[in-house]
């Protein structure tokens, strides 16, 4: 080669990739550009237009709550939204979006109170509906700001008009609900324990507690067995056998003697409780036995002598914790037990009633001493046995009123003798304001050692609920309010928990262990308590008489409808409220207005109705509810329960859940601890498509973790992503759009075409079953291992040098205009903004990615018979790749268009594969010999490919100028001395001089 060809530059005639889709993403300034375009354009609106007429797919938002930023919960959330609405809505769908929120509730009003109490005002002295309004802008204010940053995520919907539960049609529809409820007779006032916050002086849902590790005071209580036999029902006996049944009644008697000085004994972590106690509860399912103190090292509590019952799994731990000898005398059978009756442990102060033993499925022998003290003023599973025990305890002549131990301020009540108001000292306390332990505790230990029956005490720290509002615990205690029937006949033989059971059988769950997580909860919920005692949400807008009994006047009701509808909920507590709605009846006196308020999740159980049925643009019901894992207890709980209630059947067809978001090394995101991540952080840093990319990468059916370090990870990945577009974008600057028939297309490019139908099913299918990280493994497998590393690699050279009129380059220009379109509309519901600047850089003339569908592949693309031959032609390849990269390593080529390998391939079908391949093109290099055999024994050889080997050779001939390739043509055309023969005609159809 001559030193004039050696400096000659032909890089100006080369074909290279040209783009002004920059390398540099810059998400976090060019994001926003991009919203602000959307929102200009009206691409909302024009979404709705373009879709007119299309099958509605609706996914109904679980409203947040509007009372502060949004975290990293809410932004998994609104994505994984986004892009199932997105997907649809490019699958041929009219998926309209309408974002909700919670407006209602104790965490907006307790933010208010707080604006009181830092003026040292008290809230009460405020008119309610001055209180109210107050809360209202307070909601409106967050729902602004949150809907912001939901947009600045790239979240697509009607933030024009969302809904919200304080919308004045809300709040009317909400009472309406609620008014055919009680109506239907599902509606009750009731006493029964609820989880109560002193703090916040209402009852909370199971939904608004969470968890919290506490130590409490533990205590072992004896109660003295007072009562031992019973008059029926000897075991064994035979009737007419009068000298069996003499000895059975003879030994039934010394057997109760002996039981009668002993004691039952007790396990409880709130020793408050006990003046709520009633009964004792055991398990027949339990072996229990009686053992007497042998020696004991105090000289207070219980001494030798003393009898005791304890389960016998529990006796040794029990007896170890006071620090007793002991031994066993017998057992005690079931039958004995429920013959027992014991006195009160604290019977010298007032408490002088008979506690029975009741047999009851909740009690197990896992802690405690295998007896259950019951109180049904303070637990659930307490009240459901001393209910289901009414009947018997009534004929034995207990009485079952259930007293009232604890008032709303946490101060125990005259039913609490020895301990409330008249008590010396005053009222002992449960918990004070601030969520303090009071002296309730404290003041009953003390009255149990006075009586000498309390067996041993401690401390013991466990898992007990609070308030996820003010964060401190609540308690137990007996309430009136107003619940609805799970298990009432609702005129058609089925029950509120008989439909809901049946409609989670009919629901599709995403992931399907969420189906069994929600029927175990509606299998053995309680009755679902709608009423807190608070001001700020709608109003159990009924009026009820001294008898319970709830008005059911049509017209009534609808003045309350029509009046919420025009004023909003704030009507019910304005002045003459009551004789506004009772107007035209004569017995007004006779009806109370009920003043509590609506469950929260009441309110967002019931947006199905105003969103989905009241809307025009959306159906009913929904195909999809969407939320984390813990709305299986609250919003998809709620939304059954109120649905089934009114319509029989859940308001969704499909329910998909989500984990929570942890810090990388696994636990939970805090600020103390410095690990939380912020979106709108990441968004400033980096941009929102890696924060979508990241929630697309996840599982997120279960907990998922984020740091810098994953944050990275996903930063690495999506460059790559945008490499391959940018790429792509580049190279198809020089495509004319020639369209290409099928047949006449290279099997190259049939293979990616083939792969392309491969991977439109496999993303159709995903998207459907909402699994979101199948796509991106994928797509992002596909671009960096398929395309960037095999296909486009191959191809550069013909791309980049071959003439204009090259079949081979037109059939690749043809190819990578429709890898382009796919991957692109592919990704766009998960990365919106880089696939909008993508598309728009392709296509400036159109509006927007996100109006288009994704792309109809061909039946005749998917060829099962080309991929198995270049399967096989992969293999081959990949054995030369690794001779050739053994090569650079040593320094023996610098790039492979310097090698011209020798490859001997021994199995026969391989090489048949080769057949009419280019397989230099292929494995890019100058030159390449096949041969059949099985090649020398120093030659390259990869395990996984048997019968292949490869021995690298360097490329004879000249190197072009032009495309650098060594051949032997170089020079071949007189007027191109320096370029090959390819080259030379390629720069005469340019018309290079």
């Amino acid at each position: 080669m001559t030193d004039t060809a050696d400096k000659k530059d032909y890089s100006a005639t080369l074909a290279l990739p040209q783009t002004d889709f920059p390398m540099r993403a810059g998400l976090p300034q060019k994001e926003p550009e991009i919203v602000e375009r959307w929102q200009k354009m009206g691409l909302y609106k024009t979404l709705r237009a373009s879709a007119a007429g299309r099958e509605k797919f609706v996914l109904h938002d679980g409203p947040p709550y509007a009372n502060g930023t949004i975290h990293i919960g809410h932004a998994l959330n609104k994505i994984l939204k986004d892009v199932i609405n997105r997907s649809f809505q490019m699958r041929g769908f009219d998926a309209n979006y309408v974002p909700g929120w919670d407006c209602h509730g104790l965490p907006i009003e307790w933010k208010i109170e707080e604006k009181y109490r830092e003026k040292g005002q008290d809230k009460n002295e405020v008119p309610i509906n001055e209180f109210r309004k107050e809360c209202r802008e307070f909601a409106a204010g967050w729902i602004k700001v949150q809907a912001e940053d939901f947009k600045r995520l790239g979240i697509e919907g009607d933030f024009d008009n969302p809904y919200t539960t304080m919308n004045f049609h809300a709040e009317a529809r909400i009472a309406g609900e609620l008014l055919k409820i009680a109506k239907s007779g599902q509606l009750y006032r009731g006493s029964k324990p609820v989880m109560w916050s002193v703090v916040e002086r209402t009852a909370l849902a199971e939904a608004e507690v969470e968890y919290a590790e506490v130590e409490s005071d533990t205590i072992w209580v004896k109660f003295p067995v007072r009562r031992a036999i019973r008059t029926t029902g000897l075991v064994g006996v035979t009737a007419g056998d009068s000298e069996n049944v003499a000895a059975a009644q003879v030994e039934k008697a010394k057997l109760a003697d002996e039981l009668l000085g002993a004691f039952v004994v007790i396990w409880t972590t709130t020793p408050w409780t006990i003046p709520g106690n009633r009964a004792i509860s055991f398990s027949s399912k339990i072996e229990y036995s009686l053992y007497e103190v042998t020696a004991s090292a105090n000289d207070f509590g219980p001494q030798p002598g003393e009898k005791l019952i304890f389960a016998d799994k529990l006796a040794a731990d029990a007896f170890a914790k006071a620090k007793l000898e002991f031994k066993r005398v017998r057992q005690v059978t079931a039958e004995e037990l429920a013959a027992i009756t014991c006195a009160h442990p604290l019977a010298s102060l007032g408490y002088d009633f008979a506690v029975p033993l009741l047999d009851g499925d909740h009690v197990t022998d896992d802690a405690g001493t295998g007896f259950v003290h019951t109180a049904p003023s303070h637990g659930r599973e307490d009240f459901d046995a001393w209910m289901a025990n009414a009947r018997e305890l009534e004929a034995r002549g207990i009485s079952t009123k259930i007293p009232f131990t604890v008032g709303d301020d946490g101060f125990y009540t005259e039913d609490a003798p020895g301990f409330g108001p008249s008590a010396e000292g005053g009222a002992a306390r449960v918990m004070d304001d601030n969520g303090k332990k009071g002296d309730a505790n404290k003041r009953v230990i003390e009255a149990l050692i006075a009586a000498n029956n309390l067996f041993a005490r401690g401390r013991i720290k466990h898992e007990y609920p609070h308030s996820w509002r003010s964060k401190k615990p609540v308690i137990f205690r007996n309430t009136p309010q107003w619940f609805v029937y799970m298990d009432k006949d609702l005129g058609d033989g089925s029950t509120l928990r008989s439909r809901a059971l049946g409609a989670i059988d009919d629901t599709r769950f995403v992931p399907a262990g969420g189906q069994n997580r929600l029927r175990a909860m509606i299998e053995n919920r309680p009755d679902w308590v709608l009423s807190r005692q608070r001001a700020w949400g709608v109003p159990i807008a009924i009026f009820v008489d001294e008898q319970g009994e709830i008005l059911v006047d049509e017209a009534v009701n609808a003045r309350i409808v029509e009046a919420f509808e025009a004023e909003g909920a704030d009507a019910w507590f304005a002045d003459g409220a009551k004789e506004r709605f009772l107007e035209g009846r004569n017995d007004q006196d006779r009806w109370t207005q009920v003043r509590d308020i609506l469950d929260v999740w009441f309110d967002s159980g019931s947006t199905h109705t105003f969103t989905l049925e009241d809307r025009p643009d959306l159906k009913w019901p929904a195909d999809v509810y969407l939320e984390g894992s813990d709305q299986h207890r609250g919003w998809f709980h709620s939304s059954l329960l109120e649905s089934c209630a009114t319509r029989g059947r859940a308001p969704y067809n499909a329910v998909v859940t989500h984990g929570f978001t942890m810090a990388e090394d696994g636990r939970k995101m805090s600020k103390s601890l410095g690990n939380t991540v912020v979106p709108q952080d990441v968004m400033a840093q980096s941009g929102a498509d890696i924060l979508r990319l990241w929630v697309m990468s996840t599982d997120y059916g279960e907990d998922q973790r984020l740091g810098k370090t994953i944050l990275q990870t996903n930063i690495d990945a999506y460059r790559k992503i945008r490499n391959t577009i940018r790429w792509m974008l580049g190279t198809l600057a020089h495509d004319h759009g020639d369209d290409i028939a099928y047949a006449e297309l290279p099997e190259l490019e049939k293979l990616m075409l083939h792969r392309l139908a491969e991977l439109d099913v496999l993303v159709r299918e995903s998207y459907d079953a909402f699994e979101f990280k199948k796509i991106t493994r994928a797509l992002t497998d596909f671009a960096n291992v398929e395309l960037s590393a095999f296909y486009f690699d191959i191809r550069k050279d013909a791309l980049y040098c071959d003439a204009p009129s090259s079949p081979r380059r037109r059939a690749a220009l043809f190819v990578i205009r429709k890898l382009f379109d796919c991957l692109v509309l592919w990704l766009a519901p998960m990365l919106p903004f880089t696939t909008e600047e993508a598309w728009l850089s392709r296509n400036p003339q159109v509006e927007s990615v996100h109006l288009e569908q994704f792309p109809s592949i061909p039946t005749e693309w998917l060829n099962a018979a080309v991929e198995t031959k270049w399967v096989k032609i992969r293999k081959l390849r990949s054995v030369v790749t690794g001779a050739l990269e053994v090569e650079r390593k040593d320094k023996r080529i610098g790039s492979s268009l310097e090698a011209a390998p020798v490859v001997h391939v021994a199995d026969a079908e391989l090489l048949a594969a080769l057949d009419g391949q280019d397989f230099a093109e292929i494995c890019i290099t100058s030159g390449i010999s096949l041969v059949a055999d099985g090649g020398p024994e120093d030659a390259f050889r990869l395990p996984e490919v048997a019968g292949v080997s490869v021995e690298p050779k360097l490329a004879e001939g000249r190197k072009c100028a032009r495309s650098w390739r060594i051949t032997s043509d170089v020079g071949s055309d007189p007027d191109y001395p320096d370029v090959s023969a390819r080259d030379a005609a390629a720069l005469r159809e340019l018309g290079v001089a």
